[in-house]
């Protein structure tokens, strides 16, 4: 048995999906008031790197945790009446995100295609995060 690649698999999930461009995110943040922006990248990616302003994280491994209204770890700001728009650095880890979004039973999920390094390398605003955030890197003894 040989394993699919995982590039093989993101393409084909884009397929079903609405990917936008850097330019549509920015048209939809103008004009929308009910999108829901979601970082899906690690606490790491997040801290180090800032986030698109006005995104709320919610790394990869929970989203589906606090996307759902019966789980414990639910956050009210999903809402199946809102649009959600996810990004990750590259628009691969956001892709299967919508895609499991949109198999929950959110009806309007797009994903940046291009990623937050897609957006940051556009020149568009970056919010810093690191001075919000209780997570710290700790630096090994050798530094």
């Amino acid at each position: 048995m040989s394993i699919q690649s995982i590039f093989a698999t993101v393409g084909q999930v884009k397929q079903g999906l609405e990917n936008l461009s850097v330019e549509q995110l920015k048209r939809e943040l103008a004009e929308r008031e009910d999108l829901l922006l979601v970082d899906v990248r690690e606490i790491q990616e997040y801290v180090d790197l800032g986030a698109i302003p006005g995104a709320r994280h919610a790394p990869r491994g929970m989203l589906e945790f606090w996307a759902d209204p019966a789980s414990p770890y639910y956050r009210d700001y999903f809402q199946p009446d809102k649009r959600v728009v996810l990004y990750c650095a590259a628009g691969g880890r956001s892709a299967l995100a919508a895609k499991a979004l949109k198999d929950m039973g959110y009806p309007d999920v797009a994903h940046l295609e291009a990623g937050f390094s897609g957006w940051a390398k556009a020149g568009e605003a970056v919010e810093p995060t690191a001075a919000a955030s209780r997570w710290m890197r700790k630096l090994s003894a050798d530094a």
